[in-house]
């Protein structure tokens, strides 16, 4: 016998007789159906066909619970909202924060191993939306910070650059009044200066000290130093500052352009000006400055001053249309990648994700601690820099490898 239970229709009957014939099963499949929520009934259009109704079904299943609505704004960090404005005034039914003249946030991706060697002393900072700065038109833009701190000797200098650099350069940026017309070279080199300094007068202490390498030598950190590359990118500029053999390469209209170079102890400057300040660079596996350090400027080695130097380099450059990325390593990737290589990875990465990508974590304040490890606010960013590092490993660094890639396509940090 043919029947109908819950709504199901048995083969040998059409399914439009059971409509005319049974008010009952149209009840119950009435009953079955999913009940949708609409969060402001008087301003949804009418439903004209099945195809509308399916996609406002749609809609309202991606609408964002209250739990992701609160950890949107808990990772929006990175935006800086304005302590002024209450965090729901911007905040719309599909978890969207809308600020005017907000802009998106840094993505990026950072990954710092051990690699081959015994003890991690590479060292990495990033501090998106570190401050803000006032410019004419009254918009508030963003600077963003990123450091890559290579250590020798030991860690403490690099650890200490990672905690401390991006601070003394906001206080170097809020000296100028945080205007548009901030002298950034200036500016970076009294960073670098203030940050070696500190160095200098800082010691190690007991709980610093307690595991590592250097607890037989002198608390102070004369023997220890740090590279030091950072880059600060705001919406019209990209600044780099370096002091020693990390790097920072931009990726423009698929060409490698670098943004630093590297202080070897045979680049010709650098050595005349070893040998005018009275030292020597002796070749001893590879040019060293009076035979121990292999590069000719850094944070830290007090026994080397004056040959060695805390002055960086600094380079500006306006940003345009056709940026792609930015590329900051330590010396664990350049020694075995080429710049054209690592741009060519990374591009290869950001392509990849043609939808926006989620983040991977928090954008805010994210530094990598103790012996590495990978953040990121971006999964193609972050796939370009674990990337990078495995392709160093892969062609036998035997360093540190430290790889940090910031995305700087258009409305990205702008």
């Amino acid at each position: 016998m043919a029947g109908v239970c819950c709504g199901v229709v048995a083969e040998s009957e059409p399914a439009a007789a059971v409509e005319q014939t049974s008010k009952s099963s149209r009840r119950r499949r009435l009953d079955i159906r999913p009940f949708n929520l609409v969060s402001d009934p008087a301003v949804s259009p009418p439903l004209e066909s099945g195809r509308k109704r399916q996609k406002l079904d749609l809609d309202l299943l991606l609408l964002a619970s209250p739990r992701d609505c609160a950890n949107a704004i808990e990772n929006s960090d990175a935006n800086k909202l304005s302590e002024d404005r209450e965090i729901n005034d911007g905040l719309n039914c599909n978890g969207i924060v809308e600020v005017e003249n907000e802009t998106e946030p840094a993505k990026f991706g950072l990954t710092s191993v051990c690699g081959r060697r015994r003890d991690m002393e590479d060292a990495v900072s990033i501090h998106p939306s570190l401050c803000r700065r006032s410019c004419e038109a009254e918009i508030s833009s963003d600077i963003h910070f990123f450091g890559v701190f290579d250590g020798h000797g030991c860690s403490h200098v690099a650890m200490k650059c990672r905690d401390r650099f991006h601070e003394i350069v906001k206080e170097e940026i809020e000296a100028c009044g945080g205007g548009k017309a901030v002298d950034w070279k200036l500016t970076m080199e009294r960073s670098f200066e203030r940050m070696d300094m500190e160095v200098q007068g800082s010691s190690v202490d007991a709980e610093e000290n307690s595991n590592c390498k250097c607890e037989l030598q002198t608390p102070q950190y004369d023997a220890v130093g740090s590279t030091a590359v950072v880059a600060i990118v705001t919406p019209e500029k990209i600044i780099v500052a370096n002091c020693g053999d990390s790097r920072a390469v931009l990726c423009r209209d698929g060409v490698a352009q670098p943004l630093s170079d590297d202080h070897k102890p045979d680049r010709p400057d650098e050595l005349l000006r070893i040998e005018e300040a009275g030292g020597r660079v002796i070749y001893w596996d590879g040019p060293r400055v009076l035979g121990v350090l292999a590069m000719s400027r850094a944070i830290g080695d007090n026994y080397l001053k004056p040959f060695v130097i805390p002055e960086p380099e600094v380079t500006i450059t306006k940003r345009t249309g056709e940026d792609e990325c930015l590329i900051l390593g330590s010396d664990g990737l350049w020694d075995v990648v080429t710049n054209e290589t690592a741009c060519g990875v990374a591009r290869m990465c950001l392509r990849a994700q043609k939808p926006p990508s989620p983040p991977m974590s928090p954008a805010s304040d994210a530094v990598v601690r103790g012996g590495g490890g990978a953040e990121s606010s971006d999964k193609a960013c972050w796939d370009a820099s674990i990337l990078l590092t495995k392709l160093a490993l892969a062609r036998h660094s035997t360093d540190n490898v430290s790889v940090v890639v910031v995305d700087l396509k258009k409305n990205q940090l702008l």
